[in-house]
This record gives C-alpha cells, sequence and structure tokens, in this order.
C-alpha cells in the first residue's frame, strides 16, 4: 500500500511539473485583419503589442492575411496563413494551429469590417466558435469596432444585422472580451444572453514613437510659423466629423489670433487644408498640412507645435490614437467630451476639456492657453505623466499577461 502510495503520489507530481511546463510553453496567437507592412490603426496596434509581449520574453505568432510578413525569420512569428478569411483559407490555417500544443491562447483583433466579404464574414466567427468547441481554443477578443448602427441605405441595415448576428456567435465562442473603451460593453452585453462574459477595458497605446530633436523641431517652426510666435497642430486621419468641426473652429479662432499658425498633420491633411482655403482663402498663409509623415518625422512635427487641437465628435476616448500621441509628446492638447468619452476624463487635469457642442468655448480656452506660456507647459507635463501612468503599452502587456496567470491558475 504504502509502496502503491509513494507511486502514485510520484505520478501525480510528474503530471503537475508537465502541465506547469505546458503551460509556461504556451504562446500567444494573435488573430488581426491587418498587420504591417498593411497601414492602419489595427495593424499599428497589433505591432505594438505583439512587439512588446516578445520583447518581455512570450513566445508571439501573428496570424493575418495576405502580404504581412516577410522571409526574414522574425520575433514576433508572422504568418499570412489566413489569406482573404475565406473557408479554405480558414482552415488551413486551422491545420498550421493545431501543430502547436494545447491550450492554444486565440487573442482576436475585432474590427467587423476588416474581415473581408462586405464586413459580413460569418463564416469566420463560426471557424472561432468551432476552434473553441471542437479543438478547445482559449478564444479572447479585442473590440476595436463592434458593430454598425442601424440606419442608412438597406445594404448598412442589412450589414448592421449581420454584425449583430455575428456578434451573438462571437460573444457564445469566448468569455473574456476586452475593449478599447468601456462604452461598448452596453453595446455588447445584451448579446451574451445572460452568459456570463467578463468585458475589462484594455486601452489603446501611442503607436508614434517619441523621438525628441530639438534641432528638427526648431528647424519645423520656422518653416510653417513665419514671423507669428505660435504654432497649433492637429493630427489624425481628416474625417468628415471632424473636418467639420474643424470648419467650425479654425476660421474664427485664426481671425482672433493673428500671431498663430496652424499645421495638419497624417493622411487627409492636404485634401482637408486645399478644402478649407478654397472657402477661406485668407488662411492660404496661416493654415499648412503635410500629408503622410514617417513615425519620426511625425514626431517631430508633433513636438514642434505649441498646442494641439483635437476636437471629437464622439469625445475624446482612449482608443483615439491621435490623442495618445499628443499625451506620450507631453503637448498641451484641447479637445472635446463626448458621448464615448471615458469618465475619467470629466476630472482630468492633464487636458483642457470642453463639451463637443460649443464650438465659442473651445475657442475661448485655446485664446487663454495661447496666452499664458507657462500653464500650456504645466498642461503638457500633465499630459505625458497620464500617458505614462495610464495608458503607456506596458499596462496593456501588464494586463494580458496577468489575465494569461490567472487563467493558468483556474486551469490548474
Amino acid at each position: 500500500m504504502a509502496t502503491g502510495s509513494r507511486l502514485m503520489t510520484k505520478l501525480q507530481a510528474q503530471t503537475s511539473i508537465k502541465k506547469m511546463r505546458k503551460a509556461a510553453l504556451t504562446p500567444w496567437h494573435i488573430l488581426t485583419p491587418e498587420y504591417p507592412p498593411q497601414m492602419g490603426g489595427v495593424a499599428d496596434y497589433t505591432r505594438l503589442v505583439s512587439d512588446e509581449l516578445a520583447k518581455s520574453g512570450d513566445e508571439v505568432h501573428v496570424w493575418g492575411p495576405n502580404g504581412i510578413g516577410g522571409v526574414e525569420p522574425s520575433r514576433p512569428f508572422v504568418h499570412n496563413s489566413l489569406g482573404t478569411f475565406g473557408p479554405r483559407h480558414l482552415l488551413r490555417a486551422g491545420r498550421l494551429l493545431n501543430t502547436f500544443p494545447e491550450p492554444r491562447r486565440l487573442l482576436v483583433q475585432w474590427v467587423p469590417h476588416g474581415f473581408g466579404f462586405r464586413s459580413m464574414n460569418v463564416f469566420f466567427c463560426l471557424w472561432l466558435w468551432a476552434r473553441a468547441i471542437r479543438h478547445g481554443d482559449q478564444i479572447e477578443i479585442t473590440v476595436h469596432e463592434p458593430y454598425l448602427p442601424f440606419g442608412g441605405s438597406w445594404r448598412q441595415v442589412i450589414a448592421a444585422t449581420v454584425h449583430r448576428v455575428m456578434t451573438v456567435v462571437l460573444l457564445r465562442t469566448t468569455r473574456s472580451v476586452w475593449m478599447t473603451i468601456p462604452a461598448w460593453e452596453s453595446r455588447l452585453r445584451p448579446y451574451a444572453f445572460g452568459r456570463n462574459v467578463s468585458f475589462r477595458w484594455l486601452p489603446v497605446p501611442n503607436n508614434i514613437p517619441v523621438d525628441p530633436n530639438p534641432h528638427a523641431e526648431s528647424k519645423i517652426k520656422q518653416c510653417y510659423r513665419g514671423s507669428r510666435p505660435l504654432l497649433l497642430g492637429h493630427f489624425g486621419t481628416h474625417g468628415g466629423n471632424v473636418t467639420c468641426l474643424l470648419e467650425q473652429i479654425l476660421p474664427a479662432l485664426l481671425r482672433h489670433r493673428n500671431d498663430a499658425a496652424f499645421l495638419m498633420m497624417g493622411s487627409g491633411s492636404r485634401d482637408f487644408r486645399d478644402r478649407l482655403v478654397s472657402m477661406e482663402p485668407w488662411l492660404s498663409d496661416r493654415v499648412h498640412a503635410t500629408g503622410s509623415l514617417a513615425a519620426e518625422d511625425l514626431s517631430h512635427h508633433i513636438s514642434a507645435c505649441d498646442l494641439i487641437l483635437q476636437p471629437d465628435p464622439d469625445g475624446i476616448s482612449a482608443r483615439r490614437t491621435s490623442a495618445m500621441a499628443a499625451l506620450a509628446h507631453g503637448r498641451p492638447m484641447v479637445t472635446t467630451l463626448g458621448h464615448n468619452s471615458e469618465e475619467f476624463w470629466n476630472n482630468c487635469d492633464a487636458v483642457a476639456i470642453t463639451p463637443v457642442s460649443n464650438t465659442d468655448a473651445y475657442i475661448a480656452v485655446t485664446c487663454r492657453l495661447l496666452d499664458d506660456a507657462g500653464q500650456r507647459n504645466k498642461l503638457g507635463e500633465r499630459a505625458r505623466l497620464l500617458y505614462e501612468t495610464r495608458f503607456d503599452i506596458r499596462h496593456v502587456v501588464a494586463a494580458l499577461r496577468d489575465a494569461r496567470e490567472k487563467t493558468k491558475a483556474c486551469v490548474s
């Protein structure tokens, strides 16, 4: 009996050690609709997270569409096996995933329009469900966008309906949802139909590395300010809703402030600048645009601005990479509070903030900051501190790794 008991104890210990080794070696499998060299916010986000996880010592595999990765070995490992996200490519990717040890941890970067099939790729969601049911894969979802709203054309109504069906399938597949803003929970939770799903906030970090270069910043100031002492800036993709706000703000602001020039940075900025100047020709020597810039140049241009203007019709939120870039660079910023803004912005002293609908208040706050260099400097310092303590990529990775460790503890 004693010998049998010792043998049983030894076998249990060996089994426990094997489980521990197996769990310790479990790699990350990040499934994404885009990844560099492709352009896009999800591509940049996935690159940041996967790189940081790899730097922390984890084995990381990124699975994405055609056109990503390269011939040279890389860390993280990049696979373009998802192809066009059609059934044939998904089945092929599934066979490759099966070569990795269980349990496999799949972290899906979710934005419905990213997976092809006119944003209605139900098969992709069913494939994930099958991975969880048949193969025991642990599926986690990072929601960048939940679904289209109803309204508009009949095509949008159909797409919005299908998006909700896809959401139901996804929430049947996972017990863990990461959200780029907390507001997504109220939109997603009803489609869990009472199922126990964990919703956790995972903010989007800055994707423009800060590159201090006083010489380059000085040249940029001289280039765009001319004889004026102040340079204002805006960074973004210059989409329709934001440009509508800028069209209201800029002419009125620059009429008040002859001491300032304005610089638009990012894709679409030149087209918007041309359109604005065609409506207000007197702005031709006051408003400038860079178009798209390499990350290093963009960092220099952001740092060269005395004040950043980032009005947003939905309000500032942790998923706005343009706002994160301003915070990370320690730039004083004037922004807006809207329905997607997280609660903490209400009492935040790191940005100047006004309601979306109050253009006069926005201009007044901007003018007060332009008149007070000391206040701008303090605001910039608090902005950098807020970013470092709340939004930096290390917090994202720490949250993901902590969740993994808790999952391991539950399994063991």
